[in-house]
């Protein structure tokens, strides 16, 4: 059973999402502000966070960013709740680490869509997908542990980013457009905007340090690895 934590300061919502994911059989928490919404993180480790933008205090942009800097928080997949739909916006939460978005008002059948999408990610390969490991250069990649290597020191990654990488080193030296690596990586279900990959490939070149630079943008197309030979 997984167990969902619900950031966000509007009671009535709150029941709403509440009822909706339990009726889906999932455990359901919830705190009404960012400071007692990341101690609950800390505390119970949830398996997935859907985060209000807009909270008193500790905003939800700052709440992200803290889950990102501590490692037994990094992985655990968020999805913003906000009532801002603009693009900069969405940009902005991806860029703190969130792996989706969800603008208000949003039906519950598509809330519980979402959730499904982002835990279906974060659980490691389904049954039929690639579960084998991958090296390149100083890397190694290992599905079933969720767990990247760089010169032997484990990299944290979120969901997104891990599926995204291993996308990509599969195939090195071939040429991914942006929509290739959205279906392959994020999926059909994930809410993305046309700077969504880019954000995230940003992310991984800069928490793969030199080994970053193996990604390679080909302008006006997508992104491929270097490859090795």
């Amino acid at each position: 059973m997984a167990k969902i934590l619900v950031i966000d300061d509007e009671a009535d919502l709150v029941t709403l999402v509440k009822f909706n994911l339990e009726r889906e059989g999932w455990k359901v928490r919830s705190a009404a502000d960012g400071a007692s919404g990341l101690d609950a993180a800390k505390r119970d480790l949830p398996d997935l966070i859907l985060l209000d933008l807009m909270l008193p205090g500790m905003d939800g942009l700052e709440v992200c960013k803290r889950l990102r800097s501590e490692p037994r928080t990094a992985r655990i997949p968020v999805i913003m709740l906000t009532a801002k739909g603009g693009e900069s916006d969405r940009v902005v939460g991806l860029e703190m680490g969130a792996d989706d978005y969800v603008a208000k008002p949003f039906s519950p059948r598509e809330l519980v869509a979402r959730v499904k999408a982002v835990l279906r990610r974060a659980s490691g390969p389904a049954e039929g997908e690639d579960a084998a490991g991958v090296s390149h250069g100083d890397l190694q990649l290992d599905p079933g542990r969720h767990e990247v290597l760089v010169k032997g020191k484990p990299v944290t990654l979120t969901a997104t980013e891990f599926r995204l990488l291993h996308t990509l080193l599969k195939r090195p030296g071939q040429v991914f457009s942006r929509d290739r690596l959205i279906d392959g990586a994020i999926g059909e279900d994930a809410h993305v905007v046309d700077r969504t990959i880019d954000v995230h490939v940003t992310a991984l070149r800069k928490k793969l340090g030199k080994s970053g630079a193996m990604i390679e943008t080909v302008r006006g197309v997508g992104y491929r690895v270097k490859d090795e030979g």
